[in-house]
């Protein structure tokens, strides 16, 4: 995973980063298929161990249209991450339109029994071909 993060977020002890990576090799845009990988860096920057459980994604293209995922645990493991443990992994999604973006969350517990949703912060995909204005 690239050293700095692009897009970061700590929700109750849980850091979560996120570089997203357009894959030129992996789209068709004559066919309006459009590939990113995301890169995803989980770390537990506070004093207790925590499980990850679930994972809920929202993916948007530039028209608007989302649709959600959701399933147990991350490349399909439930890791378990002590203080100061870091879990990294990578994944992919296509998308119809040359942009959108991604936005979720992880469900967790903590060692105590406390659960909650560790934010995973919105990030963007643009690709190469979405054209740019400036208003």
């Amino acid at each position: 995973m690239p050293a700095k993060p692009m897009y970061e977020q700590t929700t109750r002890g849980v850091s979560i980063s996120v570089n997203p990576e357009y894959l030129e090799d992996q789209s068709e845009p004559a066919n309006g298929r459009f590939t990113w990988a995301y890169h995803v860096q989980i770390e537990n920057v506070g004093n207790q161990s925590v499980q990850i459980l679930i994972r809920h994604w929202k993916i948007t293209n530039i028209k608007g249209e989302s649709h959600e995922v959701v399933g147990d645990g991350l490349v399909g493991q439930q890791p378990v991450l002590q203080p100061g443990d870091v879990f990294e992994y990578t994944s992919g999604t296509p998308l119809s339109t040359p942009s959108g973006f991604m936005s979720g969350s992880f469900h967790v517990v903590a060692e105590g029994g406390d659960v909650f949703d560790a934010v995973v912060p919105a990030f963007s995909l643009d690709s190469p071909q979405q054209r740019r204005a400036l208003h």
